[in-house]
């Protein structure tokens, strides 16, 4: 097993068929993971009823309730890391990834010499569409705040479209990164770098969600920008290096058990 691209969603129904389908008609070799929260709008069942069509292609992990972004990823990592995936991507499920950047962040790391492989809006040849002003200020003045206050020389370290190399995972504790929304990405490249991996930035055009609800909030950019001083913080003064680093052989495993109501709970075994 060699490349898996992982999927968090709540309340993507409009989109997840869809995105599953981008996906495995690249016919490169990609496995999916979905990570879905107990969606309302029934996402996880949906992907149930796909699992015939891409068979042996296809994962989902259903969570009892919404947790976040950043701990869906973290669920993702671990169970991925176990199952020996070499090539581990994040993606949204709303396009606004473009499926067919994803054999590109993958050659950056296959043979561009990458450890993390980034798709960036902030480097030449990379855009944005369909934003509205506000989002545009976010993002972009995030992006150089970010860099002003940690010096991690990342254009784009919100950015959530990246292909991680199963070495950069293995070597970072993950229960250690505790954020949820922007703070999460910025926190994962923000490790990587500090641990001496190579981050290499790969263009792409980044597409506003046509279908559906973001789930941008106020929080998450709070998170964002009181998380970036705590990181930077931490790496000064907190043992950072020491308390980043995983020290075990391997990753933890990640079992799944089935609650009395049926919905698939995480339990991670140290």
């Amino acid at each position: 097993m060699n490349k898996i691209v992982i999927i968090p969603t709540y309340n993507e129904k409009e989109n997840i068929s869809s995105i599953l389908d981008a996906v495995f008609s690249l016919n490169q070799g990609y496995h999916v993971l979905v990570v879905d929260d107990n969606s309302p709008d029934g996402t996880g069942a949906i992907v149930s009823d796909l699992f015939s069509k891409y068979p042996g292609q296809l994962f989902l992990e259903e969570r009892i309730s919404k947790c976040g972004l950043g701990t869906a990823y973290i669920h993702g990592f671990k169970w991925s890391l176990d199952r020996g995936y070499e090539y581990i991507f994040e993606m949204d499920a709303d396009f606004s990834h473009n499926p067919k950047d994803l054999e590109r962040l993958y050659l950056a790391c296959k043979e561009g010499g990458a450890d993390l492989a980034v798709g960036s809006r902030y480097v030449k040849g990379g855009k944005i569409l369909n934003w509205p002003f506000d989002r545009h200020l976010y993002s972009r003045g995030g992006a150089i705040y970010t860099k002003l206050i940690t010096w991690m020389p990342v254009n784009d370290p919100t950015a959530g479209f990246v292909c991680y190399t199963s070495k950069v995972l293995n070597a970072i504790n993950l229960d250690e990164i505790d954020f949820v929304g922007y703070a999460f990405q910025i926190a994962m490249k923000f490790t990587a770098w500090k641990l001496g991996f190579k981050i290499k930035e790969v263009p792409i055009t980044f597409q506003d969600r046509l279908i559906g609800v973001s789930k941008m909030s106020s929080k998450i950019l709070k998170e964002g920008m009181i998380g970036v001083l705590r990181i930077q913080w931490q790496s000064l003064f907190g043992n950072y290096h020491k308390r980043v680093t995983n020290n075990n052989n391997s990753a933890k495993i990640i079992e799944a058990k089935f609650s009395p109501e049926k919905k698939m709970v995480a339990k991670v075994v140290k």
